[in-house]
């Protein structure tokens, strides 16, 4: 069983000129793939190799001795969910439950798009910033650094935008206030986040299987079968992530992804990852 990298869920020329369709070959087709490769050779043979992507990261998150396990598969996750938080022809203000949120919880949408902003520019280095929902329910604004994510804060991710430069400097060069503006103006994808919310995003997690509750919309977690039938894995719903698993013989499949890129991953890439980037 392994993970593999998963389609875009547009064409990737959709976003230009906001993101040429060069960044997204280089984004998604060697540094996310990279981090899928690095994360199936450190989990082989290990504990982790049958688990899903959620419980890798929980399970190693805070343990320096399993930092390259953690640091790739949460940049597997993050750019999985990240894909999904960028739309053609999106951006701009939402609407709905979300926006009443907005404006209960972070004091209205022009509020939010400033301390999002804030917390995006000033991210030190590499990471990201993120809108989630805490534990008490209310809206924040959040920012990690290189692979942490809201998950291990017990925190439930609804909108992110990646601020490694590999994100943007070919587009921006070292521009990120502007990759961020023209984030939040024109790709943000507000129907992605309330569907989030709305479904409890990667906390909520059935316990009946995936066939009985299979669901469109939103991040809900799905239990899928594994091939010997026994521990199950947690995936996204295939419309929002399409988060999938091989299973032996063609049997279910879940499709993960994960790449990496060489900085911060606690360990080394394969030879093939590095060229890519030459």
């Amino acid at each position: 069983m392994a993970f593999t990298l998963p389609e875009l869920p547009y064409a990737k020329d959709a976003l230009e000129p906001a993101i040429s369709a060069k960044t997204l070959e280089f984004h998604h087709g060697k540094h996310h793939n990279a981090y899928v490769t690095k994360l199936n050779e450190l989990v082989a043979g290990t504990e982790y190799e049958k688990m899903s992507l959620e419980d890798i990261i929980t399970k190693t998150a805070g343990d320096e001795s399993k930092k390259a396990i953690f640091n790739n598969a949460g940049q597997h996750w993050n750019h999985s969910f990240f894909w999904h938080c960028l739309a053609p022809k999106a951006g701009g203000k939402p609407s709905g439950e979300l926006a009443k949120k907005i404006d209960s919880d972070l004091g209205g949408y022009d509020k939010f798009a400033k301390d999002f902003k804030e917390a995006a520019v000033t991210q030190f280095g590499s990471g990201w910033a993120w809108l989630v929902a805490g534990k008490d329910g209310k809206l924040a604004i959040r920012k990690t650094a290189n692979a942490d994510l809201p998950l291990t804060k017990g925190e439930t991710a609804l909108l992110t935008v990646d601020v490694w430069e590999h994100a943007y400097y070919l587009d921006y060069q070292n521009r990120r206030p502007d990759f961020v503006q023209t984030v939040l103006d024109k790709l943000l994808n507000w129907e992605f986040a309330a569907k989030n919310l709305a479904s409890g995003g990667f906390r909520k997690r059935p316990s009946a299987p995936a066939a009985a509750q299979r669901r469109r919309g939103g991040f809900r977690q799905q239990h899928v079968e594994g091939a010997g039938g026994g521990a199950g894995i947690h995936a996204v719903d295939a419309d929002a992530l399409r988060l999938e698993r091989g299973a032996q013989g063609g049997r279910q499949r879940l499709v993960a992804r994960a790449g990496a890129d060489e900085q911060d991953l606690g360990a080394s890439l394969p030879a093939a990852a590095r060229a890519i980037r030459a």
